[in-house]
């Protein structure tokens, strides 16, 4: 294999990136893979589509939320769509997502409302949505800790002796490129390996870890770390909704039947910001945003929409039309959430009541209580 250099590092030696999975190019051609075989109806694809819409749609109006003060803080996805909803529709039932803070796609394709979504970042709930119930964990601020779930709740799995049966589920890790320079990522790696659990870890790699490069995270391509823990890697165009969702469901499957974990490198771009404190324009080029703008995932799905004569123009405004209805409830429905009681911080957790918490809870109490009394 040959190599080339390190941008900014002109002396440093590292390998070219291999080809990519890929199912369809940025001009909207269908190609096919002989490992990764998808056949999707007209109706399945314009059902990818509008997933991306909405997402974006939904993403976008976080953002501007955050600019008028009504949200703390948001992680934008812009950019990553194809990722998240290709992986996301490749999941079943009884598959269990560990996010990390920023798959509101994979949350929409989970059922979670988008408004349970902006609690958390309003400040106003600690994640507004039963795990249980969607098949989705909260948003994990601390980089890299879902791995390490999601590889003891796969063993948990595992332990259940129900893989390979109709009810076997498997779990799914999301995380970024640099996560994979974490602790707690790669010790994940070791349990999984070794216990052979049903886990899927699917790392987007939007090429920046905030403001530091890939370069500065690993000097080989990421998904070629599986192997030295003894585990199937591959890399998947992450821009291509079906590449992802074809690549995703096949590992699933093997997770499901007992064949063990995969690492899914999903290979994008960040266009925004990391989040809305973030400025990237004092970290990277506008030339490379230019470039990644050529291959985006919405544009590449309605030019295979239009090239085959699968979707006519009154499709595409009709899903606009609903995305941008979408936004205005999510507008209207973040600034209408009530700020929550103070006592309710000690609600879900514990399953049941603990002596500590019970304690804190009525000293808390007490020191609230004391402000009415002074008032009185």
């Amino acid at each position: 294999m040959t190599i080339d250099s390190v941008r900014g590092a002109p002396d440093t030696p590292q390998l070219v990136e291999p080809e990519l999975v890929q199912l369809l190019t940025p001009e909207g051609e269908r190609v096919e893979h002989p490992d990764y075989p998808l056949d999707l109806s007209a109706e399945e694809v314009r059902d990818l589509y509008r997933d991306l819409v909405i997402v974006r749609r939904i993403d976008l109006e976080a953002v501007a939320l955050t600019r008028q003060g009504e949200l703390g803080l948001w992680a934008s996805l812009l950019g990553q769509e194809a990722a998240q909803i290709g992986s996301g529709r490749a999941l079943s039932e009884h598959d269990m997502v560990f996010p990390t803070y920023r798959e509101h796609g994979v949350a929409w394709c989970r059922d979670v409302e988008p408004l349970k979504l902006l609690g958390l970042f309003r400040g106003v709930n600690h994640g507004g949505w039963d795990p249980a119930e969607h098949g989705f964990h909260l948003y994990t601020i601390v980089i890299g800790s879902q791995t390490l779930h999601a590889a003891g709740y796969a063993m948990g799995i595992q332990r259940d002796g129900v893989l390979g049966t109709p009810s076997a589920g498997a779990t799914i890790a999301y995380f970024g490129d640099g996560a994979t320079s974490q602790g707690d990522v790669n010790e994940s790696f070791v349990f999984a390996s070794v216990f052979n659990a049903p886990v899927v870890f699917f790392c987007q790699n939007n090429q920046w870890a905030i403001s530091e490069p890939l370069e500065k995270q690993s000097r080989i391509p990421l998904y070629k770390r599986a192997q030295g823990f003894g585990f199937p890697g591959l890399r998947v165009d992450g821009n291509d909704v079906f590449a992802c969702l074809a690549v995703t469901r096949k590992a699933l499957e093997n997770a499901r039947t007992g064949q063990g974990p995969t690492l899914i490198e999903a290979f994008t771009y960040r266009m925004g910001a990391h989040t809305t404190t973030d400025d990237p324009t004092r970290y990277r080029l506008k030339a490379e945003e230019e470039a990644w703008k050529l291959k985006d995932p919405i544009e590449r799905v309605k030019a295979y929409l239009v090239r085959n004569d699968l979707a006519d123009a009154g499709f595409f405004e009709k899903v606009e039309d609903e995305a941008k209805q979408l936004a205005k409830e999510l507008r209207e429905g973040c600034r209408a959430m009530p700020d929550p009681k103070p006592l309710s911080m000690f609600e879900d957790v514990y399953a049941e009541r603990h002596p500590l918490m019970t304690e804190e809870q009525e000293q808390f109490a007490a020191y609230l209580a004391s402000f009415e009394e002074e008032s009185k």
